[in-house]
């Protein structure tokens, strides 16, 4: 097995930047892992973005996993429910208590 090809998004993933970041992430066809660290703001174009990404990716036959959920990430993933959708251990085995909390 060889090692992840990490792609990682900073700052904000939101509408004002999904232009910006569809070609990004689409494009990244060796990517296999998407650290999401860095990420300080994410909306439901951002999180659109990466479904797109993650649905690209299993539609080329590749896995792409999330890694390094944020605060910002966290949040809008157990707000809206989709840790499933990701299939990704990391945001489905998270326990409440350690979920930013929303203002």
């Amino acid at each position: 097995m060889s090692a992840p090809t990490v792609l990682k998004m900073e700052g904000e993933l939101t509408i004002f930047r999904a232009a910006e970041l569809k070609p990004v992430l689409l494009d990244a066809v060796a990517v296999t892992e998407i650290d999401l660290s860095a990420v300080t703001e994410l909306d439901t174009a951002g999180l659109q973005l990466l479904m797109l990404a993650k649905k690209a990716a299993l539609a080329q036959g590749r896995e792409l996993n999330l890694t390094g959920h944020s605060p910002a990430v966290l949040d809008v993933i157990e707000l809206l429910n989709v840790a499933a959708y990701f299939d990704d251990h990391m945001v489905t085995n998270l326990p409440a208590s350690a979920v930013g909390t929303r203002s």
